[in-house]
């Protein structure tokens, strides 16, 4: 009985001074490529991440598919705001944030609205569709929240992703839930659609 307590207590003693080494909740979006990206973008709250053509973009966290587009419907004549992101991919994080990135080259047949997603699951290869025809490759990466399909002036950006980008670079968790609630509570669930 003596040895049977001594266990115990050396098994509690353990486990209570060895933390647990979970994995991180959020990865960076860009696998196995160099990547930069600005702390700023142009008109709207977004990152553009710079890459290599073919570099692997993949989700930031476990969640499920929200919306895929792979016809590049932009026209620079038209320029309209729905058609600017080209190839997209968005998901519904399981914090209830929605990860959007653009421009892509090519998205996996398997990724489709509905389908589960593991943080750093192969959601897209980055290019240049849409409007950034003719520019370098890179990855336009965007948090909102989820509104309704074609709501692109949402998807396409609501808090500036950097800060986050930084810390998932780093390998540390950082959530935007917060920032991204203050933001929906201070414009609204569904903010006008922009002018341009």
């Amino acid at each position: 009985m003596k040895l049977k307590t001594s266990v115990i207590a050396a098994f509690i003693v353990a486990t209570t001074l060895t933390p647990a080494q979970a994995a991180p909740v959020y990865l960076f979006p860009i696998a196995d490529c160099e990547a930069n990206y600005a702390r700023a973008h142009h008109d709207y709250a977004a990152t553009d991440i710079l890459t290599k053509a073919g570099c692997k973009f993949v989700a930031p966290i476990d969640g499920v598919v929200d919306e895929v587009n792979r016809t590049d419907l932009w026209k620079g004549k038209t320029n309209l705001g729905i058609d600017r992101g080209g190839l997209y991919v968005s998901i519904i994080g399981v914090d209830g944030v929605r990860y959007y990135g653009s421009h892509l080259r090519s998205i996996p047949a398997s990724i489709q609205p509905g389908v589960s997603v593991k943080a750093g699951r192969l959601l897209g290869a980055v290019g240049s569709t849409g409007s950034a025809r003719g520019t370098a490759p890179h990855l336009h990466f965007g948090i909102s929240w989820p509104t309704a399909a074609n709501i692109w002036w949402v998807r396409r950006g609501e808090v500036l992703p950097w800060k986050y980008l930084d810390a998932w670079k780093a390998g540390k968790d950082l959530s935007p839930v917060k920032e991204v609630n203050a933001r929906k509570l201070k414009v609204g669930e569904l903010p006008p659609e922009p002018k341009k």
